[in-house]
């Protein structure tokens, strides 16, 4: 524990006080006055005596029971306080952590009181990343507050990671975006491969007729397709570009773009995995439907810094991937234009917060473009090559 500090002016004060008294005792003889002077000295003297003494063997820490948070939710912690032997006389606890100040006089008094008393705190964090929760402080005064002594911790700051905050895709397709559409409206490459069978689902409309459970159909149960297991190659890749060409941009941009890249992650691992590129990163993690891999990913996600000194996603050979690249950009970027618009690129979903766009578009992205999803704050516009692009008729895209 650090070294307490006093503070002692009012005590001061009343001793002064009491000098004075005597002064004027011994000047106008008057001895009734040197009882409340010696008073006045023994009190302003014995105070901060007696709150130093009784603050030396007090302590207040913080009991954290969880070291992950999401976003807004709340947290509770207790916060519990220890006396010495002589008690408490008076006790206020300051907890940095909630900003509140709570009086703790009667629960380690003396006489009555107990050995240890605990408080209980709720807190919510609305940003994302890793906070330093500052230690509790102890202020120990008499009952005049007169004098007060305050205690902290010698320990170090505790460490907590505030998640970013999840939500449901609102896909505004009729699919519900188990298979993207491209803006001439025919079906994309599935987000799950075809390759291995992996049970059966009810038919949707596009499948293959190859992939069509013939036998439920004689039996007289209907369309049945099947359902295949992911192909590494074929699975969606989300990817987060956190830079800004502005350093004066919000944050709350940034923030935006990587809950959505969470929430898409989320929802295409229910529906058999899927990769998440982060910025720096030169690999993509894999996501499978165990989320056997989010637990980590979920934490860089939660420390992802952005600004113009970002860097941009290593994407390599991923650009040119047959299965659907969701990239999720915290601004858009001029040179993303290049990215998108590059031959023998598979389909693409630029994601970008809805206060980065202009007009409903993304600025800096030519030609029309069809709107598919909309997740935290954030809207999905599926891109393809000029010619697909030129077939959209106005009801369906956005100019």
């Amino acid at each position: 524990m650090k070294a307490p500090r006093l503070f002692a002016r009012r005590a001061a004060a009343v001793a002064i006080a009491g000098c004075l008294l005597v002064v004027i005792a011994f000047v106008f003889d008057a001895a009734p006055l040197f009882v409340p002077a010696v008073a006045f000295i023994a009190i302003g003297v014995f105070a901060p005596a007696w709150v130093w003494i009784t603050a030396r063997g007090a302590q207040a820490h913080r009991i954290l029971n969880v070291e992950r948070i999401v976003e807004d939710e709340p947290l509770e912690a207790s916060i519990e306080v220890r006396r010495g032997r002589l008690g408490l006389p008076g006790a206020e606890v300051i907890d940095p952590f909630t900003g509140s100040r709570l009086q703790l006089a009667g629960p380690l008094s003396p006489i009555r009181g107990a050995r240890t008393a605990s408080v209980r705190v709720v807190a919510r964090f609305g940003r994302r990343g890793l906070h330093a929760l500052a230690a509790p402080r102890l202020i120990v005064s008499d009952p005049l507050e007169l004098a007060r002594v305050q205690t902290e911790s010698a320990a170090p700051p505790q460490q907590l990671l505030v998640l970013p905050r999840t939500e449901p895709v609102r896909w505004l397709r009729t699919d519900r975006g188990r298979r993207f559409e491209m803006p001439d409206g025919r079906a994309s490459s599935e987000a799950l491969a075809a390759v291995n069978i992996d049970g059966l689902r009810p038919y949707r409309p596009g499948t293959p007729a190859s992939r069509i459970h013939w036998p439920a159909v004689a039996r007289g149960a209907g369309l049945i397709e099947r359902r295949l297991q992911p192909d590494g190659d074929n699975r969606p890749l989300v990817v987060l570009d956190a830079r800004n060409p502005s350093s004066a941009a919000p944050a709350e941009l940034l923030d935006a773009a990587v809950r959505a890249a969470a929430s898409l992650v989320l929802e295409f691992a229910r529906s058999g995995g899927c990769g998440l590129l982060l910025p720096g990163e030169q690999r993509a993690t894999a996501i499978d439907r165990e989320l056997s891999a989010w637990s980590a990913a979920y934490a860089r996600l939660a420390m992802v810094h952005g600004g113009v000194g970002s860097q941009a996603p290593a994407l390599g050979p991923t650009a040119g991937r047959i299965g659907p690249m969701i990239y999720v950009a915290a601004s858009p970027i001029d040179r993303l234009a290049a990215l998108f618009s590059g031959p023998g690129r598979g389909l693409t979903v630029l994601v970008v917060p809805n206060r980065a766009l202009v007009a409903g578009r993304p600025p800096g992205i030519r030609g029309r473009m069809v709107a598919t999803l909309d997740v935290s704050g954030c809207r999905g516009f599926v891109l393809g090559s000029r010619r697909e692009v030129e077939r959209v008729g106005p009801e369906a895209s956005v100019a």
